[in-house]
């Protein structure tokens, strides 16, 4: 199925919760999201039940890898419950997940990988415990997200990828030191630009570290080769270090777009269907769901959305007028 660009839908993600454990200045900076945000009742949430029916017709309709995502995904109790009835999904060849990683303890990773959990994404902007402090704004450490990497790598979820987003005045000093971490043990550490996602990170685009300026950095240190893309559509740039000590990838959603090659569709955990991380709206799937749709009417409407789907903010920013965005926690990242 292609949308109106012949853009091909293969990717899911499910947001399950909007709560998170960390208040990061790119994400849910404190200052907006403090003790009296509201977030969404229990009720508001899709049920498992209801995910994997969505999910089913979205594999039906062409989706090969979903990935769970929040908010912090693993404050959704029982969460390796929802990944079982997932991994059930016949046609579905990958299924992964993203956490900030403090609640991954060595008996959660070994049971969302007996559960069918086949990947793991855990995020990590700094080693220096202070710089990690001052942008995730809790009172976890980095040492609690390494501890969660080395529980994953235990419970059979390696190669782990670490995405670190680098924000100009805040953590571009920790390139070196996070290549440094991971070289040698088969983990990917993944730099992101700083984004616009939202409208509450007060995103500039002078805050922006290039991803051109992370490969510069590392190279100087230990060089790199680019690496072929391992599928059609991969957002982040392959490099590996010419020495053999592993891999790295850079994502630069505002750099260098890769709108041209985007394959994904979002669901956030109320069940609003977004085709675009930059959007300003989606279609409510939950009110369908819950209204007694059938099976056929729900996976016509995710067909129209994703035929009629024109997105590509990313290559068009600098000539669309401001307006409000969805923010990354709602939509999933």
């Amino acid at each position: 199925m292609l949308d109106s660009l012949s853009r091909p839908l293969h990717d899911l993600r499910i947001s399950i919760t909007d709560r998170c454990n960390f208040r990061c200045v790119y994400c849910m900076p404190r200052e907006v999201f403090g003790r009296d945000f509201a977030f969404m009742d229990r009720a508001e949430l899709l049920t498992f039940e209801e995910i994997e029916r969505i999910a089913r017709l979205f594999v039906a309709a062409g989706v090969e890898k979903i990935r769970l995502t929040g908010g912090e995904p693993l404050l959704r109790r029982d969460v390796e419950k929802l990944i079982a009835m997932l991994a059930g999904i016949d046609g579905l060849r990958d299924l992964a997940l993203t956490t900030n990683g403090v609640l991954l303890t060595r008996e959660k990773a070994k049971a969302l990988a007996e559960a069918g959990l086949k990947r793991i994404t855990i995020s990590l902007d700094a080693i220096d415990d202070a710089t990690f402090r001052r942008v995730t704004d809790a009172s976890f450490g980095a040492a609690d997200v390494l501890r969660a990497i080395d529980n994953a790598a235990a419970a059979g979820l390696a190669p782990v990828k670490i995405d670190a987003v680098l924000k100009r005045g805040l953590n571009e000093r920790e390139i070196l030191p996070l290549a440094k971490q991971f070289r040698g043990t088969g983990h990917i550490v993944r730099f992101i630009e700083f984004m616009d996602v939202g409208s509450s990170n007060r995103w500039r685009m002078d805050e922006v570290v290039p991803g051109s300026e992370v490969l510069e950095t590392i190279s100087r240190e230990w060089p790199l080769e680019p690496i072929a893309p391992a599928y059609a559509g991969e957002v982040a740039e392959r490099w590996r270090y010419a020495d053999g000590a592993g891999e790295i990838g850079v994502i630069t959603s505002v750099t260098r777009p890769f709108c041209g090659a985007c394959t994904r569709a979002r669901l956030s955990a109320d069940g609003e269907l977004f085709t675009c991380l930059f959007a300003s709206s989606g279609r409510d799937l939950r009110a369908l769901v819950r209204s007694g749709a059938d099976d056929d009417a729900i996976r016509n409407v995710i067909t129209s959305v994703w035929r009629t789907r024109d997105d590509r903010y990313s290559e068009l920013r600098a000539d669309l007028p401001s307006s409000r965005k969805v923010e990354m926690w709602h939509i999933g990242g």
